[in-house]
């Protein structure tokens, strides 16, 4: 599923031979994941970037169109997206199926720092693009510029590979941005997930929605038998049987499937 998607949202396959994105009109419209607009195969918008674009004016009719998407989508699937349609969900699964001498499951201030990608959410992609305006009142994509592993990894790393007058124009930036990616791929090998626990300001966004969208778990107590597998299952480090829609649950279905007695529906 994750991989179809991925391929469904970058069927612009022609943009990675000729080096340039896809602008037709489809790209007017957000994908669910956290996709980057510059990813040359990229068909649709990412959510975060296309916030961060337009927020700077509340003139754009698009920034109550990017806030109303974030918001159905949120209150239909919560972080379903990030379990099952995020192509960088999909890429962190893949590193961290690369064997490592010793995987990390938690650590010390663990829960802390968790809280980090919500501090991302409203100082990078609300509060800088909104107050630090150019002339024409528009902000800029800081978290995109400045943060953003996905971005680099999809969009920039590509375009730069593809134009030669691109690759004479990298600075200091483009450099940081490699630093960042190259970090958050070791840690993805070592801990599962480290840019959905931690930094990603959409999964900040959809975990609000958790405990009251339309598609969630459920826990049927009369069959629970409170054994704790689930629990030991479950890669987000939490436990379904008291909290089977936690903040932090990215709808992966692995306790579903885990669970004995098939309590979890």
């Amino acid at each position: 599923m994750q991989v179809l998607w991925a391929l469904l949202t970058n069927s612009y396959l022609i943009g990675f031979f000729q080096g340039r994105i896809y602008r037709g009109k489809l790209k007017n419209f957000c994908v669910p994941g956290l996709n980057c607009y510059s990813c040359p195969g990229a068909i649709g918008a990412c959510p975060i970037g296309a916030m961060q674009a337009v927020i700077g004016s509340w003139n754009f009719k698009f920034a109550f169109y990017v806030a109303g998407f974030l918001m159905f989508t949120g209150a239909l699937m919560g972080r379903f997206v990030c379990g099952w349609l995020c192509p960088f969900g999909l890429i962190q699964d893949l590193l961290h199926k690369i064997p490592f001498y010793k995987k990390v499951e938690t650590f010390k201030g663990d829960k802390l720092l968790r809280k980090l990608k919500y501090v991302i959410f409203t100082l990078f992609v609300i509060f800088l693009p909104m107050l630090c305006v150019d002339v024409l009142g528009q902000g800029a994509p800081y978290f995109c510029k400045l943060i953003c592993p996905a971005g680099t990894l999809e969009g920039g790393i590509p375009l730069v590979f593809l134009n030669k007058s691109m690759q004479s124009a990298v600075g200091w930036l483009y450099a940081w941005k490699n630093v960042l990616l190259t970090l958050m791929i070791f840690l993805s090998v070592m801990i599962y997930r480290p840019f959905c626990k931690y930094i990603c300001p959409l999964g900040a966004i959809y975990s609000v929605f958790n405990s009251t969208s339309v598609f969630r778990y459920q826990v049927d107590r009369e069959v629970c038998t409170d054994c704790g597998i689930c629990a030991k299952a479950c890669k987000m480090q939490i436990n379904p049987a008291k909290n089977a829609n936690h903040p932090e649950c990215i709808r992966c279905g692995v306790c579903k499937k885990a669970c004995p007695v098939k309590a979890i529906n």
